[in-house]
Protein backbone atom coordinates (compact mmCIF):
# COMPACT_ATOMS: atom_id res chain seq x y z
CA UNK A 1 0.00 0.00 0.00
CA UNK A 2 1.01 3.41 -0.55
CA UNK A 3 0.24 6.93 0.72
CA UNK A 4 0.34 10.26 -0.72
CA UNK A 5 0.28 12.84 1.59
CA UNK A 6 -1.34 16.94 0.92
CA UNK A 7 -1.28 19.61 2.99
CA UNK A 8 -2.96 22.68 2.10
CA UNK A 9 -3.86 26.43 4.16
CA UNK A 10 -6.34 28.55 3.97
CA UNK A 11 -6.79 31.85 5.74
CA UNK A 12 -10.29 32.91 6.00
CA UNK A 13 -11.28 36.23 8.05
CA UNK A 14 -14.25 34.51 10.14
CA UNK A 15 -12.83 33.51 13.72
CA UNK A 16 -11.76 29.98 14.07
CA UNK A 17 -15.00 28.59 16.19
CA UNK A 18 -17.69 30.30 14.13
CA UNK A 19 -16.65 28.74 10.85
CA UNK A 20 -15.94 25.23 12.50
CA UNK A 21 -19.70 25.19 13.92
CA UNK A 22 -20.89 26.30 10.03
CA UNK A 23 -18.41 24.12 8.12
CA UNK A 24 -18.12 20.99 10.24
CA UNK A 25 -20.50 20.87 12.66
CA UNK A 26 -23.81 22.22 10.99
CA UNK A 27 -22.63 21.34 7.39
CA UNK A 28 -25.38 18.68 6.72
CA UNK A 29 -27.47 21.59 6.78
CA UNK A 30 -26.21 24.42 5.81
CA UNK A 31 -24.13 23.45 2.78
CA UNK A 32 -26.87 21.85 0.96
CA UNK A 33 -28.82 25.08 1.54
CA UNK A 34 -26.02 27.36 0.17
CA UNK A 35 -25.42 24.71 -2.65
CA UNK A 36 -28.27 22.50 -3.71
CA UNK A 37 -26.94 22.95 -7.26
CA UNK A 38 -23.81 21.00 -6.00
CA UNK A 39 -25.47 18.96 -3.01
CA UNK A 40 -28.55 17.12 -2.45
CA UNK A 41 -28.22 16.21 0.59
CA UNK A 42 -25.79 15.66 3.68
CA UNK A 43 -27.25 13.07 6.15
CA UNK A 44 -25.92 11.25 9.22
CA UNK A 45 -27.17 7.70 8.20
CA UNK A 46 -25.33 6.22 11.45
CA UNK A 47 -24.85 7.65 14.84
CA UNK A 48 -25.07 11.31 16.41
CA UNK A 49 -22.92 13.08 14.17
CA UNK A 50 -20.12 12.76 16.56
CA UNK A 51 -17.08 10.60 16.37
CA UNK A 52 -17.90 7.11 14.81
CA UNK A 53 -20.80 8.23 13.13
CA UNK A 54 -21.28 7.63 9.10
CA UNK A 55 -22.31 10.65 7.02
CA UNK A 56 -23.55 10.31 3.47
CA UNK A 57 -23.46 13.31 0.80
CA UNK A 58 -25.91 12.54 -1.93
CA UNK A 59 -24.50 15.00 -4.75
CA UNK A 60 -27.07 17.23 -7.23
CA UNK A 61 -28.04 15.52 -10.41
CA UNK A 62 -25.40 16.00 -13.34
CA UNK A 63 -22.61 15.59 -11.16
CA UNK A 64 -19.85 13.44 -11.82
CA UNK A 65 -20.69 11.68 -8.38
CA UNK A 66 -23.83 10.12 -7.35
CA UNK A 67 -22.79 9.69 -3.46
CA UNK A 68 -19.97 9.36 -0.79
CA UNK A 69 -19.95 7.88 2.64
CA UNK A 70 -17.54 8.84 5.48
CA UNK A 71 -16.92 8.24 8.96
CA UNK A 72 -16.03 10.77 11.39
CA UNK A 73 -13.43 9.77 13.33
CA UNK A 74 -12.95 12.86 15.63
CA UNK A 75 -15.20 15.81 16.36
CA UNK A 76 -13.47 17.86 18.61
CA UNK A 77 -14.86 21.58 19.28
CA UNK A 78 -12.60 22.84 21.79
CA UNK A 79 -9.42 21.80 19.67
CA UNK A 80 -11.23 23.02 16.52
CA UNK A 81 -10.32 19.30 15.01
CA UNK A 82 -12.01 17.50 12.41
CA UNK A 83 -10.78 14.08 11.13
CA UNK A 84 -12.64 11.14 8.71
CA UNK A 85 -12.08 8.86 6.31
CA UNK A 86 -13.83 8.06 2.91
CA UNK A 87 -15.25 4.90 3.21
CA UNK A 88 -17.65 4.61 -0.15
CA UNK A 89 -18.78 6.17 -2.80
CA UNK A 90 -17.55 7.41 -6.43
CA UNK A 91 -14.77 9.10 -5.37
CA UNK A 92 -13.11 5.89 -4.00
CA UNK A 93 -11.42 4.42 -7.46
CA UNK A 94 -10.60 0.95 -7.86
CA UNK A 95 -7.01 0.48 -6.34
CA UNK A 96 -8.03 3.58 -4.07
CA UNK A 97 -8.43 1.75 -0.60
CA UNK A 98 -9.19 5.13 1.21
CA UNK A 99 -8.69 9.00 1.99
CA UNK A 100 -8.31 10.09 5.54
CA UNK A 101 -8.72 13.65 6.36
CA UNK A 102 -7.40 15.97 9.36
CA UNK A 103 -8.92 19.10 9.51
CA UNK A 104 -7.36 21.62 12.05
CA UNK A 105 -8.68 25.44 12.77
CA UNK A 106 -6.40 27.73 14.20
CA UNK A 107 -6.45 31.66 15.05
CA UNK A 108 -5.50 33.65 12.37
CA UNK A 109 -4.35 37.55 11.62
CA UNK A 110 -6.70 40.15 12.18
CA UNK A 111 -9.24 37.90 14.42
CA UNK A 112 -9.85 34.92 11.34
CA UNK A 113 -9.03 32.00 11.06
CA UNK A 114 -6.47 29.70 9.28
CA UNK A 115 -7.56 26.20 8.29
CA UNK A 116 -5.34 23.10 8.17
CA UNK A 117 -6.39 20.71 5.66
CA UNK A 118 -4.33 17.07 5.28
CA UNK A 119 -5.38 14.72 3.21
CA UNK A 120 -3.84 11.15 2.28
CA UNK A 121 -4.57 8.67 -0.49
CA UNK A 122 -4.28 5.33 0.73
CA UNK A 123 -3.72 3.56 -2.81
CA UNK A 124 -3.06 -0.20 -3.20
CA UNK A 125 -0.26 -1.64 -4.98
CA UNK A 126 1.60 0.66 -7.36
CA UNK A 127 -1.08 2.64 -8.37
CA UNK A 128 -0.56 6.30 -8.86
CA UNK A 129 -3.25 9.21 -8.72
CA UNK A 130 -4.47 11.05 -11.26
CA UNK A 131 -2.98 14.67 -10.14
CA UNK A 132 -5.74 16.08 -12.02
CA UNK A 133 -8.23 14.48 -10.56
CA UNK A 134 -6.78 15.10 -6.63
CA UNK A 135 -6.58 18.42 -7.72
CA UNK A 136 -10.29 19.01 -9.37
CA UNK A 137 -11.49 17.32 -5.60
CA UNK A 138 -9.71 19.42 -3.96
CA UNK A 139 -10.94 22.87 -5.91
CA UNK A 140 -14.41 21.97 -4.94
CA UNK A 141 -13.99 21.59 -1.71
CA UNK A 142 -12.74 24.94 -1.43
CA UNK A 143 -15.43 26.65 -3.08
CA UNK A 144 -17.70 24.97 -0.45
CA UNK A 145 -15.70 26.52 2.67
CA UNK A 146 -15.84 29.21 0.27
CA UNK A 147 -19.34 29.61 0.35
CA UNK A 148 -19.82 29.16 3.69
CA UNK A 149 -17.33 31.65 4.79
CA UNK A 150 -19.50 34.28 2.57
CA UNK A 151 -22.87 33.39 3.99
CA UNK A 152 -20.61 33.78 6.84
CA UNK A 153 -19.47 37.23 6.28
CA UNK A 154 -23.15 38.42 4.87
CA UNK A 155 -25.07 37.37 8.20
CA UNK A 156 -22.49 38.43 11.07
CA UNK A 157 -24.85 37.06 13.45
CA UNK A 158 -25.46 33.23 12.58
CA UNK A 159 -23.06 30.61 14.21
CA UNK A 160 -21.81 33.32 16.94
Amino acid sequence: MGVTSYTDEHVSPIAPPRIFKASIVDSHNLIPKLLPQVIKGMDIIEGDGGAGSIKQITFADGSNFKSIKYRIDELNEETLTYNYTLVEGDALVEKLEKITYEIKFEKGPDGGSISKVTSKYYTEGDFKLNEEEVKAGKERVLAMYKAVEAYLLQNPEAYA
